[in-house]
């Protein structure tokens, strides 16, 4: 498993200071409402911006500036934040101007060597002609980050995309939302498989009455989430319209977590996966992520103390707020042993044991 082995970021939303703090393969981040875990998760995504050369559309996705410096502009001068990859390294100091965020300093490292990107530029310069073909560092940074996005199948209502037809050319991966399911699911039946069937066989443990997908031959230019149940057979083909929030979503988890190895990105990032699932499919979902994390990094976030209890006290990362601020600390298994000898993780969470207590 190769991924960030650590972050500093300083000045970003909830985030005042947070000095180069250890990812591991497998990261659950808990903690109560506003206490910073989504703020985390959207670090990735802005350095994902970074490298895709989007980082103004990220901005003006967050309404303006003053949304990602700490407490606004009049507080907070400038975010830094630094991603690292073992030895090699990104680093980027950006400033408010006007309506847009602007480098100040953006730097490559390499085993302690700084090689500087310039200043006074609105997009990374990672990505530059001159740049990337010289800087190998650059190259990797790019391929690294650009695949970076943070999964969240919250929306399944009755006009999400999940549950319209789609586009079937859209089906290179996973979109955030879970909405191109339907042909991505295609894709992996037409060119791997093996993945498939785990992907159909992990769905009906969650959900029995399910049989499968329904493939057709020529389905046109668009393609739906049709599926029959397995008492119906494949005559009685039911629509997406037909699955309930909880199942629709543990699909698109499965799908995620159980694609080829080489369709992932790294890390695989997740916000509160557990919302409508029942008690054994969350069960499912840790397996799934401990599995995982065996060739890529995971972090997610999550409100499910019982989604916590499927996991190692190493493997949990509590965020709470501290003077106004985000803090974030792994929990310590060697000060947890005598608690767990008696109780589950997710109930010395709910017991407030462990900090991050969650909200009622």
């Amino acid at each position: 498993m190769s991924g960030v082995t650590h972050l500093t970021v300083r000045g970003f939303k909830s985030i005042k200071a947070l000095e180069r703090f250890e990812l591991g393969s497998l990261n659950v981040l808990i903690g109560p409402n506003g206490s910073g875990k989504s703020n985390l998760l959207d670090v990735f995504r802005m350095l994902g911006a970074i490298a895709a050369g989007r980082l103004q559309l990220f901005v003006a996705g967050e309404d303006k500036p003053d949304a990602l410096l700490h407490r606004g502009r009049n507080h907070t001068d400038e975010l830094t934040v630094e991603c690292a990859f073992g030895d090699q390294a990104y680093r980027a100091t950006l400033t408010a101007v006007g309506n847009h965020m602007v480098f100040m300093r953006e730097q490559t490292i390499l085993g302690g060597r700084i090689n500087g990107l310039g200043s006074g530029h609105y997009e990374s310069n990672l990505a530059a002609p001159e740049k990337a073909d010289a800087d190998a560092v650059a190259r990797f940074l790019i391929e690294a980050m650009t695949e970076w996005r943070v999964y969240q199948f919250h929306n399944t209502s009755i006009n999400a995309a999940i549950r319209q037809s789609q586009p079937l050319r859209h089906n290179l991966s996973l979109h955030d939302d879970g909405g191109n399911l339907a042909p991505f699911l295609r894709f992996l039946r037409e060119r791997h498989p093996e993945s498939y069937r785990q992907i159909v066989q992990t769905v009906r443990l969650a959900a029995p009455f399910f049989g499968d997908f329904v493939y057709r031959e020529k389905p046109g230019e668009h393609v739906e989430l049709e599926w029959f149940g397995r008492d119906l057979g494949q005559d009685h083909a039911l629509g997406p319209r037909q699955l309930s929030d909880g199942t629709l979503r543990f699909i698109a988890l499965v799908t995620l977590l159980s694609q080829p190895t080489q369709l992932q990105p790294n890390p695989i990032l997740i916000d509160e996966p557990e919302l409508g699932l029942h008690p054994f499919a969350l069960v499912l979902l840790a397996e799934l992520l401990e599995a995982a994390s065996l060739s890529r990094q995971i972090v997610v976030s999550t409100q499910s103390a019982d989604l916590v209890s499927e996991f190692e006290a190493k493997n949990i990362i509590t965020a709470g707020l501290g003077s106004g601020q985000s803090e974030f600390d792994r929990l310590d298994e060697d000060r947890l042993r005598e608690w767990l000898e008696e109780y589950g993780l997710g109930d010395l969470w709910r017991m407030n044991v462990v900090g991050g207590s969650p909200s009622r």
